[in-house]
C-alpha cells in the first residue's frame, strides 16, 4: 500500500490538489492505481490487437 501512497501524493502534490486526510489518501491511492491499472490494460490490449492483425495479415 505504501508504492500506491507515494504514487497519490505525487499525483496530489504535481497537480496542487489539497492534502487529503488519511482515509481519503487511501481511497485516491487505491482509485489512481485502478485508473492506471486500466491504462495499462488498454495499451496491451490495443498492442495485442495490432500485433494479431500484423501477424494475420
Amino acid at each position: 500500500m505504501k508504492p500506491l501512497l507515494f504514487l497519490a501524493t505525487a499525483f496530489i502534490n504535481t497537480f496542487g490538489i489539497t492534502q487529503p486526510s488519511g482515509e481519503a489518501a487511501k481511497r485516491s491511492a487505491q482509485f489512481i492505481a485502478t485508473l492506471l491499472g486500466i491504462v495499462i490494460f488498454i495499451f496491451f490490449s490495443v498492442v495485442a490487437v495490432g500485433i494479431y492483425m500484423l501477424i494475420r495479415h
